[in-house]
């Protein structure tokens, strides 16, 4: 359960940064902003919601690849 909690406080942490204007942003806010975000996609990876994440994706660049054919 701690994970999640943890998830929820760096999806928000990058929502926050994210609105920020890219103007207003230096080289290392960006280079801090990536590693949060790779951070949560870790937590974020092996938890049922990570999963279903993967699982929707690959459905969806299944059927991409599929309406190509």
């Amino acid at each position: 359960m701690l994970t999640i909690n943890i998830v929820v406080l760096l999806a928000v942490i990058v929502f926050l940064r994210l609105r920020r204007r890219t103007e207003a942003r230096s080289r290392f806010d960006e280079k801090v902003t990536v590693v949060i975000v790779l951070a949560l996609g870790v937590l974020l990876a092996p938890t049922p919601v990570g999963q279903g994440i993967v699982q929707f994706l690959s459905q969806l660049a299944h059927g991409v690849s599929q309406s190509g054919q």
